[in-house]
């Protein structure tokens, strides 16, 4: 309908035996300028929806995390989610959105937008946007909606690299490093893979496809995770075989509620339209966390004797984070396959790390890092163009040189973010303690950082 509206608006007089109706075509044209306006008005209140949820998966993600420590440590724990809607919200006016989105060179963008102060360009409906992201979107959303969206996932791809190091790490250097990460390492990561001139996406050599971040946000932050831990060391505890368990499941069973809840603004507003490809990546994004949290109870009912409300949050989440590269370029079916590989791949990435007495304290990397990993590279096994004609085929769609692509780019975010989180926090290491001495950690990080405490004395354990 709106098409045949639009083409009489644009197109020669509506007439009825030859004669034009001027009244009847100035009533069309206006009922298409209209309906052009309820479609752009429709995006943009889905894109904000989903801005909203997704900003509200950092809290979530610190009632999660925070469950997992002791409780002296917990406030510390969450203030580190926490502090990043404080520093990037900033940062990305002043400069984020302007480096990761604007026209630049393959690796990096521009800084003509610095600021979102250009009112003519960022309070207009834009093309350059469908341009940035060929696959989604119909050009109906103006700069700021957009930039609010991709600000709450800059916010919570550096709050998850801080589940690694909890209990041991400074406020002070993880203040620093999060805001060196987020501009050096997050920023040139999505222009390359969704500026419209970075080299890892569709527009660029390697046309690799992430729906909604599977290389930006989950391999970037596992991968990130995993060398912080590394670098910083182990917990004393940890070194010492006397860990405690989670101090407050409620606050696991919570958070990763909220974090599912949230995922459908994570996933379904990558669609950057209130359309069928938002409808289907919600679908598969549900059916994908569900199955994960399925196989990995069933998993641990039959290894350990009874599945455990840990396990099924932990299996919802690593199912989620999986289909996040491929929410809108898979069917259902497909979904429900990679929850259960997901599922499988990350339950064993944790025994694994758990044998080899690493201490990734939250099993960053085993969760986020595996997931987004198996779910990139599963991603060239079940894209379909008959779900989302822009996109790709996979390999058992005919295309196997996508499953290349998509293991091209992964090679390259781990060698990227790898060494560059390395870096930043060799820097950092040489003007600053990275982590609290053996007497404050041992006190807790809650009172040594914050001087505040989460419990009364009795409960803080």
């Amino acid at each position: 309908m709106l098409t045949y509206l639009r083409a009489g608006a644009t197109g020669a007089p509506f007439a009825v035996l030859g004669e034009p109706i001027p009244a009847q075509t100035e009533a069309l044209t206006k009922v298409a300028e209209t309906a052009q306006q309820g479609l752009v008005s429709g995006d943009t209140g889905w894109v904000l929806t989903s801005a909203a949820l997704v900003l509200m998966m950092t809290p979530a993600l610190a009632l999660f995390y925070g469950g997992f420590v002791r409780g002296r440590n917990v406030l510390n724990t969450m203030m580190m989610s926490l502090i990043t809607m404080a520093v990037v919200s900033v940062t990305w006016v002043l400069f984020g959105y302007s480096l990761a989105f604007a026209p630049g060179n393959a690796f990096i963008g521009g800084l003509q937008w610095a600021g979102m102060s250009d009112w003519s360009v960022f309070s207009a409906a834009h093309d350059y946007i469908s341009g940035s992201l060929p696959h989604y979107g119909n050009g109906t959303l103006n700069h700021y909606a957009y930039a609010l969206f991709q600000c709450t996932f800059a916010i919570i791809t550096p709050a998850l690299i801080s589940g690694a190091i909890v209990e041991r790490v400074t406020f002070k250097a993880w203040f620093w490093f999060m805001l060196l990460w987020s501009t050096f390492i997050y920023l040139p990561l999505v222009h390359m893979v969704w500026g419209v001139d970075g080299f890892l996406g569709l527009n660029g050599s390697i046309k690799a496809l992430d729906f909604a971040g599977g290389l930006v946000v989950e391999i970037a932050s596992g991968v990130s995770a995993a060398v912080a831990a590394w670098v910083i060391g182990p917990r004393r505890s940890f070194a010492q075989k006397q860990m405690s368990p989670p101090h407050n499941v409620v606050f696991i069973l919570l958070g990763a509620g909220l974090l599912w809840f949230g995922w459908f603004g994570f996933n379904g507003g990558s669609a950057l339209a209130s359309g069928a490809s938002a409808g289907l990546a919600s679908v598969t994004t549900n059916v994908c966390g569900a199955t994960a949290a399925l196989v990995w109870s069933l998993i641990e009912w039959k290894e350990r004797g009874n599945p455990t409300a840990v396990g099924l949050a932990t299996g919802a989440v690593a199912g989620l984070v999986g289909i996040t590269p491929c929410a809108g370029f898979v069917t259902p079916l497909a979904a429900i396959a990679i929850g259960a590989l997901v599922a499988i791949a990350c339950y064993y990435a944790v025994e694994l790390k758990s044998k080899w007495r690493f201490d990734d304290s939250l099993d960053v990397m085993p969760v986020h890092g595996i997931a987004g990993t198996v779910g990139m590279l599963l991603l060239g096994l079940f894209a379909s163009k008959q779900v989302y004609p822009a996109g790709a085929d996979g390999l058992f769609y005919g295309h196997p040189e996508q499953f290349l692509r998509q293991l091209a780019a992964v090679a390259f975010v781990y060698l990227f973010v790898g060494v560059g989180t390395f870096a930043i926090l060799k820097i950092l290491g040489r003007f600053m303690r990275l982590r609290l001495s053996e007497n404050r950690e041992t006190q807790g990080l809650d009172i040594n950082a914050h001087g505040e405490e989460a419990y009364n004395s009795e409960f803080s354990i």
